[in-house]
């Protein structure tokens, strides 16, 4: 039976990821085996999903995972500046490139077939806005903020992984993840280290009580949003593939949602029927924060198809909200 390690499984993205991939996968072929730094994660035993606790920093850890029929590695784990309570940079040295160089050197020892790798967008954020991000696009990040030794290291894992591709012949798959959208028990993030409610979630629990909804900026501005099981069918198929040796994809649909249409959908999903919100535009206030990816290649070489629209998106958003699936890893 093919073995697929999960590192980083209890994250918002790789908790969602294991859910979609046990679902995906027959178990009469692949084995789904769910990791991260948590001493136990009960809720993967019922997705029939087992659970090693390792830390990819520690390369004893991996003496707890199997040895043998390992088909594929898929690496979510990593510190990332949204959840990063004040700025330690050597946190992402640490958990990015020895965390990656550990994971490659299991992968090689272990004689894995494939690695599936996310890396950040913000290695492309300094190209104008409204830009369609193409895959093969040369970097073009800031070397000042509090993202940039995130975005370096992401870069230095790359390149990694492209050595053991080359060296050892090790399939290589990496994907540019823009936010990835799912509902989490934890609403709040940490721009430049200071604990923020996610806007996402303000404006939800405004349409729940039907409060006025704002739109900061142009309402015409656009962004690509990706539903968390639209990028769990990109790796999935990633996995299957056998044409391939390497890729690099952009996650996303490749559909822009424009502000406006994004706060419809809000109020279409979560306002108490008859009593929409109001949407008010603030055009003096600045808008960003999202990125328009061109996702070509992953539905030739892949064939990828997203299946959300933002208001699909927003209803499962809507139905995890009451069932709270993963509170066990990220309740308070």
């Amino acid at each position: 039976m093919k073995k697929i390690i999960v590192f980083g499984a209890t994250g918002n993205v790789g908790s969602y990821f294991t859910k979609y991939a046990s679902e995906y996968f027959s178990k009469d072929e692949y084995q789904i085996i769910a990791s991260g730094k948590r001493k136990k994660a009960d809720v993967f035993q019922t997705m029939d999903v087992p659970y090693i606790s390792v830390d990819i920093t520690n390369p004893s850890d991996f003496d707890n995972l199997p040895k043998e029929d390992i088909y594929a590695v898929v690496l979510l784990a990593a510190v990332i500046p949204a959840y990063m309570d004040g700025y330690h940079p050597k946190d992402y040295l640490d958990s990015i490139i020895m965390g990656t160089y550990n994971v490659l050197e299991f992968c090689r020892t272990r004689n894995v077939d494939r690695i599936l790798y996310s890396t950040s967008c913000f290695d492309v954020w300094e190209y104008p806005t409204g830009t369609i991000i193409k895959p093969d696009m040369p970097k073009n990040f800031s070397y000042t903020g509090d993202h940039a030794m995130y975005v370096i290291s992401k870069n230095t894992a790359l390149e990694l992984l492209e050595h053991y591709h080359q060296q050892y012949g090790l399939k290589t798959f990496a994907f540019r993840f823009p936010t990835v959208y799912s509902y989490s028990t934890n609403h709040y993030i940490y721009p430049n280290g200071v604990k923020t409610l996610r806007p996402l979630y303000k404006l939800i629990f405004h349409a729940m009580e039907s409060k006025p909804l704002e739109i900061w900026g142009d309402p015409n501005y656009a962004k690509d949003m990706l539903h968390v099981y639209d990028m769990a069918q990109m790796f999935c198929k990633a996995i299957e593939v056998q044409n391939l040796t390497k890729g690099f994809y952009n996650c996303g649909t490749g559909i822009p949602v424009t502000l406006r249409q994004q706060m419809e959908a809000i109020i279409e999903v979560f306002c108490p029927p008859g009593k929409p919100s109001e949407i008010i535009c603030l055009t003096d206030k600045v808008a960003g924060g999202g990125i328009l990816m061109d996702v070509q290649n992953a539905k030739d070489e892949l064939g990828y198809e997203p299946k959300y629209d933002v208001v699909k998106l927003f209803e499962n958003f809507k139905e995890e909200m009451k069932v709270d699936r993963f509170l066990e890893l990220r309740g308070k």
